[in-house]
């Protein structure tokens, strides 16, 4: 494949579709609507060995995509990787899943983040479909944050300041530095991309955003909320797979173990085996997750 031709500076956005039909014009059509704010703007839609018309319709829209069928679903981190080789190093990337929706000034917005050469990372608000705010922001993954999950819930956990998800009212409304946040929608300037290098593939679908942001920041790159840049995004598709929550656990545990030893492991793992345990009665995703942290 040769790579898109290359001037000073420019944005590619890059979209891995997997069975997407149902969601991909939304977004294709929100990015058509705004593409003026952005110079020089690229689209790669990469299809992970789709079964539906994911690649007819990208390949349709106006939005005049660079579509990429790579026969074989690799994983989410692979499909990046195809599309940022495409772009080349010299461009900014912006990661969208196939179920989110760019609002007015959002392209625009995460640029002028990335700006600040400290900043390697830009990801903006997360939306539900009715407008409310997804609470997208995360704490690297501890056994203090694993344990508070599990023993009072997420929720309560996120309030306490103890849980991974970060629920600081302050954040969301005005922004800041963060540790990581949800992969649904994030612009990697071309620096970053260049000093942390490709996407974990190893991971296959989730826990491959924490590792890409961890590298992000010990390459001297620190991660910014932008907080007036929107996306709406459906998400939450794990919750009704129980294949999906099973390998959310998995990639989880994985992922702790290559930072911290056998004991730290063996605690994180626990707080998972409890929390899930505690929540079997609450559905088939969480039986499944359970298993998924037996298994280690």
């Amino acid at each position: 494949m040769n790579a898109i031709a290359e001037p000073a500076e420019r944005l590619a956005i890059i979209i891995v579709a997997y069975n997407s039909a149902d969601a991909l014009p939304g977004l294709l059509d929100s990015i058509q609507q705004h593409r003026t704010e952005v110079a020089r703007l690229d689209v790669v839609v990469i299809d992970n060995d789709s079964h539906d018309d994911s690649v007819a319709i990208s390949q349709a829209h106006p939005v005049g995509a660079i579509v990429v069928p790579t026969r074989r679903n690799g994983g989410y981190a692979a499909g990046i990787n195809i599309g940022a080789a495409l772009a080349g190093p010299e461009a900014h990337l912006l990661i969208l899943n196939p179920d989110t929706r760019l609002q007015p000034g959002t392209m625009r917005l995460l640029l002028e983040r990335i700006a600040d050469p400290r900043i390697g990372v830009a990801v903006p608000k997360l939306l539900h479909d009715d407008g409310t705010l997804a609470a997208s922001l995360r704490r690297e993954p501890s056994v203090i944050t694993a344990w508070s999950d599990a023993l009072v819930g997420t929720a309560v956990a996120a309030r306490m300041g103890l849980g991974e998800i970060v629920a600081s009212k302050d954040l969301y409304e005005k922004g800041g530095e963060i540790e990581w946040a949800s992969g649904a929608a994030l612009l990697v300037s071309a620096e970053a991309r260049r000093a942390v290098g490709e996407w974990d593939e190893s991971f296959f679908l989730y826990s491959e955003e924490v590792d890409y942001l961890r590298r992000v920041r010990v390459a001297g790159f620190t991660p910014a909320y932008v907080a007036q840049a929107h996306v709406t995004h459906k998400g939450g598709a794990y919750h009704e797979s129980t294949y999906l929550s099973a390998l959310m656990t998995t990639n989880r545990i994985r992922y702790f173990r290559r930072h911290h030893g056998p004991l730290a492991t063996w605690a994180f793992r626990m707080a998972l085996i409890v929390g899930s345990t505690m929540r079997t009665p609450l559905g088939r995703g969480h039986r499944a997750a359970l298993r998924a942290a037996l298994a280690g």
